[in-house]
């Protein structure tokens, strides 16, 4: 057993994306020396795990780090995503990183990375396929990058039982099989139970031999309102102003909501089911019609069990049998719901400082570290949005997002550094802009307009949504 003794000025636990992200600006904008710990064995976090089929749910063009493009600014010309600016694959994500690291972080002699390593706490990790140990001089700060906890199908335990026989995996054994089943039961209602439906889909599995178990209904973000390209203009800043149009005027969370899918904003599975849930899914319209081709959706809460005969419920039971596959889909990607002050002392826990965009908000928190000496300024900042969960989160998050956007629109230079920052994706649209034709500028009144009224209604709609919260307290 061998101990080494290291120094650093930062040590950052973990090199998923979001701890890329960070890094990538403490490299541009400081002169500090940065180790980077991390148990996989290449960066890329919990794209190591995910099945082969999966892609980003958002545009590439505004994913990954600062310094260098994911995206090679084309759109899809097939498929479900058609029209829209492209989507990397979980492959090309792995590749971008692991060049990242290769051909940015490494060279400037101020990254040392350590895979494969197993980090304890107090500056020490250890290897976990030798008998290296380490500990570590921090002449700054530890940054947690593993708040998100993100879970994906091949690491995640099943909450319920699952007897003997039964034919149970996660998605990605989905491209391993050989031979039809009776059936496919999807266990899930989140992105993952979706992308597994768009392959069976894909690969002509009949709708009617796909059994969808949804314990909460979702309401899902369109992807043509997040498209960052000014040819998207009227999609992405009309849902703006419809959102901040809905808030202003909503009598009550019932008529929010209805206002909101009215505009566009948000859609769901089957407009005749109230969603309970809202983790910020996005998807396209073209999928959403693929999706209601399923028509045996089982809505009766969690599962408790499957056997070979039966898959049981607190109240309840269906049928299903021996020869068919059930895939589970069941973990919620970011688990964590507690919060925590972004900065801390010596450490960061680096957490949303925008709604659902754990990369740029990384970039942000790394910018604001390396520009500010304050804790107090930093943490008025960089105050956290709050992870979404159920429906009425969407009120909570949008209303410490504006309070946020509020916030930086009062400090000198941070606007032009959101300008200059490719994750950001959206500022540069709200900006005025001598090519805006007159229906644009038109939108961007009313956005303006409808700010400070919305702003107004939140508190309402936030107290109704905290008493529904208190009367359902649904997981």
């Amino acid at each position: 057993m061998s101990m080494q003794h290291l120094e650093t000025d930062y040590l950052i636990i973990g090199s998923g994306a979001v701890g890329m992200a960070f890094a990538d600006v403490l490299l541009a904008e400081t002169d500090a020396n940065i180790v980077m710990v991390d148990k996989h064995h290449k960066p890329g976090g919990h794209w190591n795990d995910a099945y082969s089929f999966v892609t980003l749910h958002q545009p590439s063009s505004f994913y990954g780090v600062g310094s260098r493009e994911l995206s090679s600014n084309t759109r899809d010309e097939v498929g479900l995503n058609k029209g829209m600016a492209e989507l990397a694959s979980g492959a090309e994500v792995m590749a971008y990183f692991d060049q990242v690291m290769k051909h940015t972080f490494l060279p400037s002699g101020r990254v040392t990375y350590f895979p494969m390593c197993d980090y304890h706490g107090d500056g020490k990790f250890s290897s976990l396929i030798s008998d290296k140990k380490y500990t570590v001089n921090i002449n700054k700060k530890i940054i947690d990058g593993t708040y998100f906890k993100t879970s994906v199908p091949a690491t995640h335990t099943p909450n319920f039982d699952i007897a003997e026989g039964v034919e149970f995996a996660p998605l990605n054994q989905l491209p391993s099989l050989l031979e039809a089943r009776d059936g496919y039961v999807i266990v899930g209602g989140g992105k993952t139970g979706i992308d597994a439906i768009l392959w069976l889909l894909e690969n002509q599995v009949d709708p009617d031999d796909i059994t969808w178990i949804m314990p909460r209904d979702a309401w899902w973000v369109d992807r043509k309102n997040t498209q960052p390209h000014r040819d998207f203009f009227m999609h992405t800043i009309g849902a703006q102003v419809a959102q901040a149009e809905a808030v202003a005027t909503a009598e009550n969370i019932d008529d929010l909501f209805a206002r909101l899918e009215q505009g566009g904003v948000l859609m769901r599975l089957d407009e005749k089911v109230k969603p309970q849930m809202f983790h910020g899914a996005t998807v396209s319209r073209a999928e959403v019609e693929q999706l209601r081709r399923i028509k045996n959706v089982v809505r009766k809460g969690r599962v408790t069990k499957i056997d070979t005969t039966k898959i049981h419920f607190a109240e309840g039971s269906i049928a299903t049998t021996a020869n068919t596959l059930h895939v589970d889909c069941s973990a919620r990607a970011v688990p964590v719901t507690e919060t925590y002050p972004v900065f801390e002392g010596n450490k960061i826990v680096v957490q949303t400082v925008r709604s659902y965009q754990p990369v740029f908000s990384a970039s942000f928190i790394a910018h604001i570290e390396a520009n500010y000496d304050d804790e107090t300024i930093k943490n008025e900042i960089c105050q956290v949005v709050p992870l979404p969960n159920h429906d009425t989160d969407w009120i909570m998050g949008t209303a410490a997002q504006m309070k946020n956007q509020y916030r930086w629109s009062k400090e000198a230079g941070l606007r032009e550094w959101l300008l200059s920052n490719r994750l950001d994706g959206f500022t540069e649209l709200v900006m005025p802009n001598e090519n805006n034709t007159v229906e644009q500028n038109a939108l961007l009144m009313r956005l303006r307009e409808a700010a400070p009224k919305a702003a107004e209604n939140l508190p309402k709609l936030i107290h109704e949504a905290m008493m529904i919260r208190q009367a359902q307290p649904y997981a």
